[in-house]
Protein backbone atom coordinates (compact mmCIF):
# COMPACT_ATOMS: atom_id res chain seq x y z
CA UNK A 1 0.00 0.00 0.00
CA UNK A 2 1.59 3.62 -0.99
CA UNK A 3 0.70 5.92 2.01
CA UNK A 4 3.04 8.62 1.41
CA UNK A 5 3.40 10.98 -1.13
CA UNK A 6 6.81 13.14 -1.31
CA UNK A 7 6.27 16.34 -3.88
CA UNK A 8 9.11 18.20 -5.33
CA UNK A 9 10.10 22.05 -5.69
CA UNK A 10 13.30 22.28 -7.78
CA UNK A 11 13.37 25.93 -7.23
CA UNK A 12 15.68 28.11 -5.64
CA UNK A 13 16.73 31.82 -5.20
CA UNK A 14 19.74 30.62 -3.68
CA UNK A 15 21.42 27.79 -4.15
CA UNK A 16 23.25 26.77 -0.39
CA UNK A 17 26.98 25.32 -0.96
CA UNK A 18 26.32 22.05 0.19
CA UNK A 19 22.94 20.92 -1.03
CA UNK A 20 23.13 18.38 -4.24
CA UNK A 21 19.31 18.09 -4.34
CA UNK A 22 17.79 18.69 -7.69
CA UNK A 23 17.73 22.37 -7.74
CA UNK A 24 17.64 25.74 -10.20
CA UNK A 25 17.48 28.70 -9.74
CA UNK A 26 14.20 30.57 -9.43
CA UNK A 27 14.88 33.13 -12.26
CA UNK A 28 13.11 32.99 -15.93
CA UNK A 29 12.44 29.23 -15.22
CA UNK A 30 9.01 27.61 -16.19
CA UNK A 31 7.60 27.78 -13.05
CA UNK A 32 3.63 28.22 -13.59
CA UNK A 33 3.96 25.09 -16.25
CA UNK A 34 5.91 23.05 -13.93
CA UNK A 35 3.15 23.29 -11.57
CA UNK A 36 0.69 22.13 -14.04
CA UNK A 37 3.04 18.91 -15.21
CA UNK A 38 2.79 18.14 -11.63
CA UNK A 39 -0.28 17.91 -11.60
CA UNK A 40 -0.47 15.57 -14.73
CA UNK A 41 1.98 13.35 -13.03
CA UNK A 42 -0.11 13.23 -9.57
CA UNK A 43 -3.19 12.16 -12.48
CA UNK A 44 -2.04 9.89 -14.22
CA UNK A 45 0.04 8.58 -11.51
CA UNK A 46 -3.41 7.55 -9.18
CA UNK A 47 -5.26 6.34 -11.66
CA UNK A 48 -2.45 4.12 -12.28
CA UNK A 49 -2.42 3.09 -9.05
CA UNK A 50 -5.79 3.51 -7.76
CA UNK A 51 -6.51 0.18 -5.96
CA UNK A 52 -2.80 1.10 -3.80
CA UNK A 53 -3.26 4.53 -2.51
CA UNK A 54 -4.03 5.33 1.00
CA UNK A 55 -2.23 8.71 1.54
CA UNK A 56 -1.51 9.31 5.14
CA UNK A 57 1.44 11.72 5.24
CA UNK A 58 2.41 14.49 2.23
CA UNK A 59 5.91 16.30 2.15
CA UNK A 60 6.70 19.38 -0.02
CA UNK A 61 10.63 19.44 -0.25
CA UNK A 62 12.81 20.79 -2.54
CA UNK A 63 14.61 23.16 -4.06
CA UNK A 64 12.15 25.28 -1.95
CA UNK A 65 8.48 24.97 -2.02
CA UNK A 66 8.64 28.86 -0.30
CA UNK A 67 10.24 30.10 -3.42
CA UNK A 68 6.74 29.83 -5.03
CA UNK A 69 4.14 32.91 -4.83
CA UNK A 70 1.06 33.04 -2.46
CA UNK A 71 -0.64 32.37 -5.71
CA UNK A 72 1.54 29.40 -7.61
CA UNK A 73 1.14 27.51 -3.92
CA UNK A 74 -2.70 28.11 -4.38
CA UNK A 75 -2.66 26.46 -7.50
CA UNK A 76 -0.42 23.41 -6.43
CA UNK A 77 -2.48 22.89 -3.73
CA UNK A 78 -5.79 22.87 -5.94
CA UNK A 79 -4.28 19.97 -7.90
CA UNK A 80 -2.99 18.46 -5.20
CA UNK A 81 -6.59 17.95 -3.45
CA UNK A 82 -8.05 17.15 -7.05
CA UNK A 83 -5.75 14.40 -7.76
CA UNK A 84 -4.61 12.61 -4.76
CA UNK A 85 -7.01 11.12 -2.55
CA UNK A 86 -6.98 13.29 1.08
CA UNK A 87 -9.22 11.15 3.07
CA UNK A 88 -6.80 9.50 5.31
CA UNK A 89 -3.91 12.31 5.25
CA UNK A 90 -2.96 12.92 8.72
CA UNK A 91 0.19 14.94 8.42
CA UNK A 92 1.17 17.79 5.71
CA UNK A 93 4.27 19.04 5.47
CA UNK A 94 6.22 22.02 3.80
CA UNK A 95 9.51 22.90 4.05
CA UNK A 96 10.36 26.47 4.28
CA UNK A 97 13.12 29.00 4.53
CA UNK A 98 12.52 31.52 6.95
CA UNK A 99 13.40 34.57 5.02
CA UNK A 100 11.08 33.12 2.03
CA UNK A 101 7.85 32.67 4.02
CA UNK A 102 5.52 35.54 4.05
CA UNK A 103 1.80 36.03 6.07
CA UNK A 104 0.46 35.91 2.35
CA UNK A 105 1.88 32.22 1.85
CA UNK A 106 1.32 30.92 5.30
CA UNK A 107 -2.18 31.51 5.43
CA UNK A 108 -2.70 29.49 1.81
CA UNK A 109 -0.76 26.95 3.71
CA UNK A 110 -2.91 27.14 6.73
CA UNK A 111 -6.17 26.95 4.51
CA UNK A 112 -5.29 24.06 2.04
CA UNK A 113 -4.35 21.59 5.25
CA UNK A 114 -1.05 22.39 5.72
CA UNK A 115 -0.38 21.44 9.41
CA UNK A 116 3.28 21.25 9.86
CA UNK A 117 6.24 23.23 9.09
CA UNK A 118 9.95 22.46 8.21
CA UNK A 119 12.36 25.58 8.45
CA UNK A 120 15.62 25.31 7.32
CA UNK A 121 17.62 27.31 9.73
CA UNK A 122 21.01 25.46 10.05
CA UNK A 123 22.71 27.52 12.14
CA UNK A 124 22.52 30.39 14.20
CA UNK A 125 25.49 31.65 13.90
CA UNK A 126 25.86 34.59 11.11
CA UNK A 127 29.53 33.89 10.07
CA UNK A 128 28.65 30.05 9.55
CA UNK A 129 25.21 31.12 7.51
CA UNK A 130 27.05 33.15 5.40
CA UNK A 131 29.74 29.67 4.54
CA UNK A 132 26.80 27.80 3.99
CA UNK A 133 25.30 30.41 1.34
CA UNK A 134 22.27 30.93 3.38
CA UNK A 135 20.55 34.54 3.31
CA UNK A 136 18.15 33.97 6.11
CA UNK A 137 19.23 36.01 9.39
CA UNK A 138 18.33 34.86 13.37
CA UNK A 139 15.41 37.45 12.98
CA UNK A 140 14.05 36.21 10.15
CA UNK A 141 13.75 32.64 12.40
CA UNK A 142 12.15 34.35 15.23
CA UNK A 143 9.80 36.76 12.88
CA UNK A 144 8.62 33.40 10.80
CA UNK A 145 8.15 31.42 14.10
CA UNK A 146 5.98 33.73 16.05
CA UNK A 147 3.83 34.49 12.55
CA UNK A 148 3.50 31.07 11.96
CA UNK A 149 2.20 30.14 15.46
CA UNK A 150 0.31 33.42 15.61
CA UNK A 151 -1.85 31.89 12.11
CA UNK A 152 -2.28 28.74 14.11
CA UNK A 153 0.32 26.29 12.93
CA UNK A 154 1.36 24.47 16.11
CA UNK A 155 3.79 21.69 14.68
CA UNK A 156 7.01 23.63 13.64
CA UNK A 157 10.44 22.04 13.24
CA UNK A 158 13.85 23.30 12.05
CA UNK A 159 16.94 21.74 10.31
CA UNK A 160 19.98 22.03 12.22
CA UNK A 161 23.54 21.60 10.69
CA UNK A 162 27.00 20.49 12.64
CA UNK A 163 30.48 19.33 11.51
CA UNK A 164 30.07 22.38 8.94
CA UNK A 165 33.36 24.16 7.59
CA UNK A 166 35.38 26.28 10.48
CA UNK A 167 32.56 25.41 13.10
CA UNK A 168 33.86 25.38 16.46
CA UNK A 169 31.91 23.28 19.54
CA UNK A 170 31.41 27.04 21.21
CA UNK A 171 29.25 28.08 18.00
CA UNK A 172 27.62 24.32 17.82
CA UNK A 173 26.47 25.04 21.42
CA UNK A 174 25.44 28.91 20.74
CA UNK A 175 23.43 27.44 17.95
CA UNK A 176 21.60 24.75 19.79
CA UNK A 177 20.98 26.54 22.93
CA UNK A 178 19.26 29.39 20.49
CA UNK A 179 17.33 26.47 18.81
CA UNK A 180 15.80 24.93 21.98
CA UNK A 181 15.41 28.15 23.44
CA UNK A 182 12.61 28.50 20.53
CA UNK A 183 10.82 25.45 22.67
CA UNK A 184 9.26 24.22 19.51
CA UNK A 185 8.10 20.37 18.99
CA UNK A 186 10.61 19.15 16.91
CA UNK A 187 14.00 19.27 15.87
CA UNK A 188 16.07 17.54 13.22
CA UNK A 189 20.16 17.79 13.26
CA UNK A 190 22.83 16.36 10.38
CA UNK A 191 26.16 16.27 10.27
CA UNK A 192 27.69 17.62 7.12
CA UNK A 193 28.22 15.27 3.59
CA UNK A 194 30.29 16.66 1.46
CA UNK A 195 28.15 15.71 -1.93
CA UNK A 196 29.47 16.15 -5.80
CA UNK A 197 28.03 18.62 -7.05
CA UNK A 198 28.01 21.05 -4.92
CA UNK A 199 29.96 24.46 -4.19
CA UNK A 200 31.74 22.85 -0.76
CA UNK A 201 32.93 20.01 -3.07
CA UNK A 202 34.64 22.11 -5.50
CA UNK A 203 36.41 23.92 -2.70
CA UNK A 204 37.56 20.21 -0.72
CA UNK A 205 39.10 19.26 -4.18
CA UNK A 206 41.03 22.05 -4.21
CA UNK A 207 41.92 21.91 -0.63
CA UNK A 208 40.36 24.89 0.39
CA UNK A 209 37.40 23.55 2.65
CA UNK A 210 38.19 22.85 6.40
CA UNK A 211 36.61 20.66 8.18
CA UNK A 212 36.35 19.84 12.02
CA UNK A 213 37.72 16.34 12.60
CA UNK A 214 35.77 13.03 13.50
CA UNK A 215 36.47 13.34 16.99
CA UNK A 216 35.28 17.10 16.80
CA UNK A 217 32.39 15.68 15.28
CA UNK A 218 31.33 12.96 17.38
CA UNK A 219 31.89 15.57 20.40
CA UNK A 220 29.24 17.49 18.67
CA UNK A 221 26.65 14.64 18.30
CA UNK A 222 27.22 13.90 22.15
CA UNK A 223 26.23 17.64 22.73
CA UNK A 224 23.64 17.34 20.53
CA UNK A 225 21.89 14.31 21.88
CA UNK A 226 22.55 15.93 25.78
CA UNK A 227 21.00 18.97 25.11
CA UNK A 228 18.31 17.90 23.35
CA UNK A 229 17.48 15.37 26.29
CA UNK A 230 18.21 17.96 29.23
CA UNK A 231 14.98 19.69 27.60
CA UNK A 232 12.70 16.70 27.43
CA UNK A 233 13.17 16.51 23.75
CA UNK A 234 13.36 12.85 22.99
CA UNK A 235 16.08 11.52 20.65
CA UNK A 236 13.49 8.79 18.14
CA UNK A 237 15.86 8.63 15.35
CA UNK A 238 19.28 8.86 14.70
CA UNK A 239 19.26 12.44 13.61
CA UNK A 240 15.87 13.76 14.87
CA UNK A 241 14.60 14.90 18.33
CA UNK A 242 10.68 15.49 19.45
CA UNK A 243 8.66 16.06 22.00
CA UNK A 244 5.85 13.13 22.72
CA UNK A 245 3.04 13.06 19.67
CA UNK A 246 5.54 15.48 17.24
CA UNK A 247 7.52 12.24 15.70
CA UNK A 248 7.26 13.03 12.08
CA UNK A 249 5.11 10.77 10.55
CA UNK A 250 5.77 10.94 6.97
CA UNK A 251 9.56 10.08 7.96
CA UNK A 252 8.35 6.94 9.80
CA UNK A 253 6.94 6.08 6.60
CA UNK A 254 10.58 6.15 5.22
CA UNK A 255 12.25 4.14 8.06
CA UNK A 256 9.76 1.46 8.54
CA UNK A 257 10.12 0.93 4.87
CA UNK A 258 6.73 2.11 3.84
CA UNK A 259 5.49 2.42 -0.44
CA UNK A 260 5.47 5.67 -0.58
CA UNK A 261 5.00 8.07 -4.43
CA UNK A 262 7.48 10.70 -5.58
CA UNK A 263 6.02 13.71 -7.82
CA UNK A 264 8.31 16.12 -9.33
CA UNK A 265 11.27 16.56 -10.96
CA UNK A 266 14.25 13.98 -9.90
CA UNK A 267 11.96 12.92 -7.35
CA UNK A 268 12.25 9.14 -6.01
CA UNK A 269 9.48 6.90 -4.79
CA UNK A 270 8.72 3.21 -4.30
CA UNK A 271 5.40 1.52 -5.46
CA UNK A 272 4.65 -2.19 -5.47
CA UNK A 273 7.75 -3.45 -5.21
CA UNK A 274 9.71 -0.86 -7.34
CA UNK A 275 11.39 2.22 -6.44
CA UNK A 276 11.64 4.50 -9.30
CA UNK A 277 13.76 7.68 -10.45
CA UNK A 278 12.17 10.76 -11.93
CA UNK A 279 13.85 12.51 -14.94
CA UNK A 280 16.12 15.01 -13.41
CA UNK A 281 16.23 18.27 -16.05
CA UNK A 282 12.80 20.34 -15.59
CA UNK A 283 12.01 20.56 -19.21
CA UNK A 284 12.68 17.05 -20.09
CA UNK A 285 10.39 15.96 -16.99
CA UNK A 286 7.74 18.57 -18.48
CA UNK A 287 8.34 16.78 -22.05
CA UNK A 288 7.50 13.42 -20.63
CA UNK A 289 4.51 14.45 -19.47
CA UNK A 290 2.86 16.28 -22.33
CA UNK A 291 3.46 13.57 -24.20
CA UNK A 292 1.41 11.81 -21.67
CA UNK A 293 3.76 9.28 -19.92
CA UNK A 294 4.72 9.14 -16.60
CA UNK A 295 8.35 10.75 -16.05
CA UNK A 296 10.10 7.46 -15.16
CA UNK A 297 14.43 7.54 -15.74
CA UNK A 298 14.72 4.09 -13.92
CA UNK A 299 13.21 1.42 -12.08
CA UNK A 300 14.69 -1.27 -9.60
CA UNK A 301 12.34 -4.41 -8.68
CA UNK A 302 13.81 -4.59 -4.97
CA UNK A 303 14.57 -8.05 -4.07
CA UNK A 304 13.23 -10.09 -1.25
CA UNK A 305 17.50 -10.02 0.32
CA UNK A 306 17.13 -5.98 -0.91
CA UNK A 307 14.15 -5.81 0.99
CA UNK A 308 15.45 -6.95 4.31
CA UNK A 309 18.28 -5.21 4.01
CA UNK A 310 16.88 -2.00 3.66
CA UNK A 311 14.58 -2.66 6.50
CA UNK A 312 18.06 -3.36 8.75
CA UNK A 313 19.66 0.07 7.61
CA UNK A 314 16.50 1.81 7.81
CA UNK A 315 14.76 0.51 11.02
CA UNK A 316 18.17 0.62 13.15
CA UNK A 317 18.22 4.52 12.60
CA UNK A 318 15.02 4.64 14.95
CA UNK A 319 15.79 4.48 18.81
CA UNK A 320 13.06 1.81 18.98
CA UNK A 321 14.56 -0.25 16.28
CA UNK A 322 13.39 -3.61 14.74
CA UNK A 323 10.38 -5.37 16.08
CA UNK A 324 11.13 -8.75 15.59
CA UNK A 325 7.98 -9.85 15.30
CA UNK A 326 7.08 -7.62 12.63
CA UNK A 327 10.39 -8.79 10.78
CA UNK A 328 9.00 -12.78 10.65
CA UNK A 329 5.96 -11.56 9.82
CA UNK A 330 7.19 -9.91 7.15
CA UNK A 331 9.77 -12.05 5.30
CA UNK A 332 8.49 -15.43 6.92
CA UNK A 333 11.87 -15.59 8.59
CA UNK A 334 13.56 -14.57 11.69
CA UNK A 335 16.17 -11.90 12.56
CA UNK A 336 18.39 -14.52 14.09
CA UNK A 337 17.86 -16.98 11.14
CA UNK A 338 19.29 -14.17 8.70
CA UNK A 339 21.75 -11.82 10.93
CA UNK A 340 22.42 -13.85 13.71
CA UNK A 341 26.09 -13.80 13.36
CA UNK A 342 26.11 -10.14 12.36
CA UNK A 343 23.74 -8.87 15.53
CA UNK A 344 26.07 -11.07 17.80
CA UNK A 345 29.18 -9.30 16.59
CA UNK A 346 27.56 -5.89 17.70
CA UNK A 347 25.79 -6.86 21.14
CA UNK A 348 28.92 -8.09 22.02
CA UNK A 349 31.01 -4.68 21.11
CA UNK A 350 28.02 -2.78 22.91
CA UNK A 351 26.59 -1.25 19.20
CA UNK A 352 23.17 -2.96 19.29
CA UNK A 353 21.13 -4.10 22.12
CA UNK A 354 18.82 -6.77 22.11
CA UNK A 355 15.53 -6.65 24.36
CA UNK A 356 13.72 -9.43 23.35
CA UNK A 357 11.25 -8.34 21.57
CA UNK A 358 13.31 -5.92 19.53
CA UNK A 359 17.14 -4.62 18.69
CA UNK A 360 17.66 -0.91 18.39
CA UNK A 361 21.41 0.73 18.63
CA UNK A 362 22.51 1.38 21.43
CA UNK A 363 24.22 5.41 22.11
CA UNK A 364 27.83 4.17 21.56
CA UNK A 365 26.17 2.26 18.46
CA UNK A 366 24.29 5.79 17.36
CA UNK A 367 28.06 7.02 16.47
CA UNK A 368 29.02 4.43 13.94
CA UNK A 369 25.39 3.94 12.39
CA UNK A 370 26.99 3.96 9.05
CA UNK A 371 29.36 1.58 9.66
CA UNK A 372 26.90 -1.30 11.27
CA UNK A 373 24.10 -0.90 8.61
CA UNK A 374 27.24 -1.86 6.02
CA UNK A 375 27.66 -4.83 7.78
CA UNK A 376 24.18 -5.91 7.32
CA UNK A 377 24.35 -6.04 3.15
CA UNK A 378 25.24 -9.12 1.92
CA UNK A 379 27.87 -10.17 -0.39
Amino acid sequence: MIKGAYIHIPFCHQICHYCDFNKVFFKNQPVDEYIETLGMEMKMFAEKYKEHLHIETIFLGGGTPTALSADQLERLFELIKQYLPMQHVQEFTSEANPDELTYDKLVVMKNNGINRLSLGVQSFDADILSRLGRTHSNEHVYKTIQMAKDIGFTNISIDLMYGLPGQTMDQWNFTLQKALELDLPHYSAYSLIVEPKTVFYNLMTKGKLILPGEDLEADMYSLLMDAMASKGIQQYEISNFAKPGFHSKHNNLYWDNVEYAGFGAGAHGYALGNRYANIGPIKKYMDALLSGELPINSTHEVTAVERMEEEMFLGLRKVSGIDKKQFKDKFGKTLEEMYGQVLSKHIDTGSIIDTHDRVALTRKGRFIGNEIFQSFLME
